[in-house]
């Protein structure tokens, strides 16, 4: 399998960190692209209508985004059904898109104040997008997954997106706010799987 992706891409990290979890990171051939919504990547495009990363190319020959999907996907080629557990199926499903809700606000942000001059930035678009963020700070802090005692994808969302405020908005300090989540991350963030993808 083939994994188009960038080291400081959350969604790609979700998906290193599943395929690491899985023993499936050695079967994991990784690819290096860059991704900017300023600019058109042509490889990218052509796989992914979206322009987004990840990407994977399966063995036989689908091309599969985004990361929910991939990350479903090796989960089923690893023949492991704990990842995505029966019991509160869908509340866990919600878990998983809070995350990725959480990530798209951040990233939003995080556009808006890297690659926009600043004379162009919309104060009001900023603190909408922060207003997403700590509302979903609030409910995933008290999600039943950060107390499961096995490992599960929405753990592994929760983890890699508290990861990105970490890397690219430092500034808001979430563990002040929010201990059980930061109880939480200072546990995850030391499984291997963690430590080995740290963005860049």
């Amino acid at each position: 399998m083939k994994l188009l992706y960038a080291p400081a891409s959350p969604f790609a990290r979700k998906v290193r960190v599943t395929a690491h979890e899985l023993n499936l990171l050695p079967h994991l051939e990784l690819i290096s692209t860059a991704v900017l919504p300023t600019e058109h990547n042509q490889q990218v495009s052509q796989l992914n209508p979206l322009g987004k990363i990840p990407v994977l190319f399966t063995d036989d020959g689908q091309t599969l985004y985004d990361s929910r999907v991939i990350c479903a996907y090796l989960a089923e080629v690893a023949g492991n059904d704990s990842l995505y557990p029966r019991q509160a199926h869908w509340q866990h499903q919600t878990d998983i898109a809070l995350a990725d809700g959480l990530l798209d606000a951040a990233l939003s942000l995080r556009y808006e104040q890297a690659l926009r001059p600043q004379q162009h930035q919309w104060p009001a678009w900023i603190d909408g997008q922060q207003r997403k963020i700590d509302a979903a700070l609030q409910t995933l802090a008290a999600s039943p997954a950060l107390q499961q005692e096995h490992l599960s994808a929405a753990q592994i969302s929760i983890a890699c997106a508290l990861g990105y405020l970490d890397f690219r908005l430092p500034e808001l300090d979430w563990r002040s706010a929010h201990p059980a989540l930061a109880t939480f991350q200072a546990a995850f963030g030391a499984r291997p799987s963690m430590r080995s993808s740290i963005p860049e």
